[in-house]
Formats: C-alpha cells, structure tokens, sequence
C-alpha cells in the first residue's frame, strides 16, 4: 500500500484549484519547500509525474488530472462523514470571505458571531471588495464564499439569495430645501459598476436633469458623511442611513427609486470542501435588511 496521508491528497487538490505551490502553501498554512515535499514524496510512491511547471504556475499532468478527480470526492466524503459525525463541532480551517460594504454593514456580523458560537475551530478572512473582483477571485478559487450585489448568473457559480435592501436619495436638510436635485447641487454616487450608480443615473433621467459630472467615493460610510455635511446629494441603501435619517442629519430630497438592490451569497459550483459548504448553507439562511 502507498505510505500516502490525508494531507497529500489535500496538497495535491489545493495545488490543482490555485494553480500555484505558493497559493497551496498559504492556504494550507505552510511553506513552500514543504509544499513541495509533499508532490514529491507523492510522485515517488506513485512513479509519476503529477504536475509540470508552465510559466510561474503548474498545470496537471494527464494523470495527475485523473488523480484529483479520482480522490476529490473522496477526500470530501470523508471529511463530510467527519464532520457530521460530530455535529460539525470539529469543523476547522480557513475560511476566505469577499463581501460587499452593504452586506458588511447588515448581515456579515450576525454570520461572524454564529460561526464563532458555533464552529471555533474555523478561523474567518474577510476582505471587503468590489462585486466585479469578488467574482473574479471566486472563480479562481482564491476567495471561498462571496456577499454581492446580484443577481449573478455565472455557470461556474452557485448562489442564494439573502434578501433586498430598498434605495433613498439623500441631502442634508438645507440641501433638500433649497429645491432639492433641481437647484443645481453636486450629486455623489459610488463607482461606476455599482448597482447604485446606474440607479442614480437613472434617478436624474427620470427627473428630467442632466446626467452630468457625478463625483465618486467607493465607502458608502465615507459617502454619507460628504453628503450630511452639505457638499451635495445621493443615493443610499436605506439600512446604511437609517441613523443618520432618524437623528435628522439627512433628510429625503426626491422620489424613492423603484429599484432594489438583490443580495446573493456565492460559492464556485465545483465547491466540496464540506467546511466551505457548511458556512454557505449558514449563510444562505441569513437575511439583509
């Protein structure tokens, strides 16, 4: 019988989904030269080569391709059937998380609190970021779960929905008194691939303006701030400015968009890390509001 562990095969599939010994390496939590220890005590048991090198990465030999097909399922069954076992109480590992501002501010805390209650043996890596990168680092397997903006319709994607947030245009008081969008004020949005940006543009069309020079800032925090201070007008998610809403630091200067934005968690549609699986069915019951 070949003297292969568990965490050969491990190496061996994450090397395969990142593309790098490197990539494996931080995620597997050890270094390089350990990395490559592992392929080749693997390709000395089995007498081939499993990888080659191609430019700074490593693609998969033809067999080396059978063989991660061949132990992929099975690595994620035993790990599964672990699990369940114990009620997923020995869940453990690193968790890569993209998520949005919005759904920072709304439901990515509860998930964060449930996760540590729950499974304290999985450490999680947040990164907030733009849905066009989030998806792009899903796909390639350097992010696990994703909060966005959606919908997405991606066939290598697996996704749920979490809920709607409805939209507000917003200015300070004296802004919004002084004949509102229509007295010529700055108009602020965040970036243009934003779903908010095009339902900004589509607010000023609506109302008969021009959809002239719009400024930008990428934090919705950062944004609320320039507009309560008087320097112009936006559209908000209502979650996101409810505080400033109630203290009367920002008032309604226009009609409510009719648009909403959709918010969806992700994971790649080949996902079977059964830890990975565990935290987005979690995720997929929560709600942003």
């Amino acid at each position: 019988m070949h003297k292969l562990a568990i965490y050969h095969l491990e190496t061996l599939l994450w090397i395969a989904r990142l593309g790098t010994f490197r990539a494996a390496a931080e995620r597997l939590h050890t270094t390089q030269p350990a990395i490559s220890a592992r392929v080749r005590e693997i390709e000395g048991q089995l007498g081939l080569a499993i990888f080659r090198r191609e430019g700074r990465g490593v693609v998969l030999t033809a067999r080396g391709r059978q063989l991660v097909q061949d132990c992929e399922p099975l690595l994620a069954g035993l790990e599964s059937a672990l699990l369940e076992a114990g009620n997923h109480a020995g869940a453990a590992g690193v968790v890569r998380i993209a998520a949005g501002e919005i759904a920072t501010a709304t439901c990515l805390p509860q998930f964060a609190g449930s996760v540590r209650k729950d499974l304290p043996g999985v450490t999680l890596h947040i990164d907030l970021d733009l849905t066009a990168r989030m998806l792009q680092n899903l796909l390639a397997g350097t992010r696990d779960i994703a909060f966005l903006a959606g919908p997405v319709a991606s066939p290598g994607l697996r996704t749920e929905p979490i809920g709607e947030v409805g939209l507000v245009w917003l200015a300070s008081p004296a802004i919004a008194s002084d004949r509102g969008l229509h007295g010529g004020i700055p108009i602020w949005s965040v970036g243009e691939h934003s779903p908010i940006h095009r339902v900004t543009c589509e607010g000023l069309q609506a109302a008969g303006l021009p959809v002239r020079a719009i400024n930008t800032c990428n934090n919705v925090q950062t944004m609320l701030g320039i507009v309560a201070s008087g320097a112009g007008a936006a559209v908000f998610p209502e979650t996101m400015a409810r505080g400033l809403i109630d203290s009367g630091d920002l008032v309604e200067c226009h009609a409510r968009p009719k648009s909403r934005i959709r918010f969806e968690v992700a994971v790649r549609s080949s996902e079977s890390d059964p830890v990975v699986l565990e935290l987005f069915r979690r995720a997929s019951a929560l709600s942003v509001t």
